[in-house]
């Protein structure tokens, strides 16, 4: 048995594929194949059902690669371990973060901590809360930045920030002659929403109680992919939608004039870095978030853990 024998098990439990699980190890199929043949006949059990499309593991396989799984993370600690003693920083670290978060986080650090870190990849893919949490328990992402508290367990939620939700509204909408905004000012009639699957949809639905119909009946029914779409379609259609306040920063004067503060204390999302609790690579990840903690505005480092929206 060797640990590239267990990379591979892993790799073709990630991809359910062959030629896939080649790609990724960097070896062709037969090379890959044979390998895993090797450690089957060696323990003496089928770890995968290759009848199946896609590839499946035996019930006997679920248990070898969870097994292999904390294996390769116990060889990576050690290798960072040295690492570290070394003063060296350097791999790779697989970043999980959600769609409301991406385009006004990522600007912020992405430039200084790739030039800062020049031997480290980062690699960032955008995925919704749920995604991230599976990704995360299968070891495909290192790491995840999203909203929380999610109460998962197996999951350690590290507190970012705080940024207050904003209303922006329509010139022609009633809560536009407000300095302030209560929940109860807005009419679910005249709210536009991110569609199903965003958690920011959730604290949008959970902070305003919208469980009552529409005051006011409408012909036309629309749900966003993201917060920019939100923005245009009250910019165009009339309305009012809730951004989270970073989605705010670079807005023009006339759009600063839309927005509207809740009255204090103003509702917050907690914006957090997660990791599995078996999770490696915690030098890098470390580094990570000091970085973005220093990249935060002031404005935003200033918000405290007041009215936290729930998911």
């Amino acid at each position: 048995m060797t640990l590239v024998q267990l990379e591979y098990i892993v790799a073709l439990d990630t991809h359910r594929h062959f030629s896939a699980a080649a790609v990724a190890c960097f070896v062709t199929q037969p090379t890959l194949s044979m390998q895993i043949q090797k450690l089957e006949e060696e323990l003496g059990v089928k770890i995968f059902d290759r009848s199946k499309q896609p590839v499946l593991p035996t019930d006997y396989g679920i248990d070898i690669i969870r097994q292999a799984r904390k294996i390769l993370a116990e060889r990576d600690m050690l290798l960072e371990m040295v690492d570290e003693k070394k003063g060296i920083i350097h791999g790779e670290l697989k970043i999980g973060i959600i769609p409301t978060l991406a385009p006004y986080l990522l600007p912020l650090f992405i430039h200084t901590f790739t030039k800062k870190f020049a031997a480290v990849k980062l690699q960032v893919s955008e995925y919704t809360t749920d995604q991230i949490i599976q990704k995360l328990k299968e070891g495909n992402i290192d790491v995840g930045i999203l909203v929380t508290p999610l109460h998962e367990q197996g999951i350690k939620e590290e507190p970012l920030f705080y940024e207050e939700m904003l209303a922006y509204v329509s010139k022609n909408n009633e809560v536009f002659k407000k300095t302030y905004v209560l929940p109860k000012d807005i009419d679910p009639g005249k709210l536009w929403l991110l569609e199903e699957g965003h958690c920011f949809r959730s604290q949008i639905l959970n902070l305003c109680e919208l469980r009552k119909p529409s005051s006011e009946g409408g012909h036309f029914e629309y749900e966003a992919g993201s917060l920019e779409t939100l923005r245009r379609m009250v910019d165009l259609y009339d309305g009012i939608t809730i951004l989270p306040e970073l989605a705010t920063l670079d807005m023009s004067s006339k759009q600063q004039a839309c927005l509207r503060y809740f009255k204090s204390p103003a509702p917050v999302r907690e914006v957090s870095m997660v990791t599995h609790r078996n999770y490696v690579k915690r030098r890098l990840v470390e580094v990570l978030k000091q970085q973005i903690e220093m990249a935060i505005p002031d404005k935003i480092k200033q918000n405290k853990k007041t009215k936290v929206a729930p998911i």
